[in-house]
């Protein structure tokens, strides 16, 4: 089974939302606001991917929490991670042993179809 993670307002998880609904692929939706995933979670993940990969600089909560001018390193960034679920890039997409992090149509149809 795909999990997909993220809010249901983001715009990317929307699109991923579509995406799997449109072709027939059926996902189990994890909304962050309503299950937060904990430290365990981020790192199993961090196994997956890198932190750049993972960390969103772009949104919203980023910039209210003001963390750029806190210049973080990864393991600081980690930490972030586990308490607000707000910065983790989205979606995410576990499919067994595979991570994918963001909304890329091409590349969903690569790994997906």
């Amino acid at each position: 089974m795909i999990k997909l993670y993220g809010i249901p307002t983001c715009g990317s998880v929307k699109k991923a939302r579509k995406f799997f609904k449109d072709n027939g692929i059926e996902v189990e939706f994890i909304d962050f606001k309503k299950s937060p995933v904990d430290c365990a979670k981020i790192d199993e993940w961090l196994e997956k991917t890198d932190m750049k990969t993972l960390f969103n600089k772009r949104g919203t909560k980023y910039r209210m929490l003001k963390l750029k001018e806190l210049d973080l390193d990864e393991s600081g960034q980690r930490e972030w991670l586990c308490k607000e679920n707000m910065l983790i890039k989205r979606p995410v997409i576990e499919q067994g042993k595979t991570l994918t992090v963001g909304f890329d149509e091409q590349a969903y149809q690569e790994k997906f179809l």
